[in-house]
């Protein structure tokens, strides 16, 4: 709690300084040095049974105050079912109503509040004049997961990475590129866009 010397001033009576709040820290602000040590005093003596530290600081000098930010959030749903051991970490949605916290699972949102989910499929179709393998054998070079995938629309000319983006081939002149978005798999798809691009650079530079 912070007063300046015009409050101070107003409440140098007994009756008044009676009426400051319990706060942990009370600092001081007043030019006025012989009044500013008999109120201080008096507040140390008024609030002597409280953990209330009273600061009376010079012109221009610093003040560090330390205030504890913890926060407790309770688990609900099917996240509570199971109890974690020491040490053994969890996934959940953390959900802040007013001054609570709660963490959930994703598919309990709707159940305890009323905020809800939807899933985004993104498609991007990119012009590609290559050879379909030699893409995929590029992106191989450049991503630790690229997996075959069956597809009957495109007779079996589709790939993944990193399970989370797909790669068709659509035609001779075009590719698309298909992933359900998030955070991980927009990044995902980012790159992959950047790689097919760069292929398409070097593709044309020796032709």
């Amino acid at each position: 709690m912070l007063y300046d010397e015009q409050d101070i001033l107003r409440s140098m009576d007994k009756i008044e300084i009676r009426f400051y709040p319990s706060a942990s820290i009370t600092v001081l602000d007043l030019h006025l040095w012989n009044e500013i040590g008999r109120l201080k005093q008096k507040l140390i003596t008024q609030f002597a049974d409280r953990n209330t530290i009273i600061i009376s600081p010079k012109n221009c000098q610093s003040v560090e105050m330390y205030f504890n930010s913890e926060k407790m959030a309770k688990t609900i749903g099917r996240v509570a079912e199971k109890t974690p051991e020491v040490g053994e970490t969890f996934s959940g949605l953390m959900v802040k109503k007013a001054f609570t916290y709660q963490i959930m699972a994703l598919d309990d949102l709707h159940v305890f509040s009323q905020l809800s989910t939807t899933n985004i499929s993104q498609r991007i179709t990119i012009a590609y004049t290559g050879a379909f393998g030699v893409l995929k054998h590029r992106l191989k070079q450049i991503f630790e997961s690229v997996e075959s995938l069956p597809d009957e629309e495109s007779e079996g000319r589709a790939f993944g990475v990193h399970e989370r983006l797909t790669v068709k081939y659509e035609s001779e002149k075009h590719i698309s590129l298909h992933w359900r978005s998030d955070p991980i798999s927009d990044m995902v798809s980012d790159s992959v866009i950047i790689s097919i691009l760069l292929i398409l650079i070097l593709i044309t530079s020796y032709c």
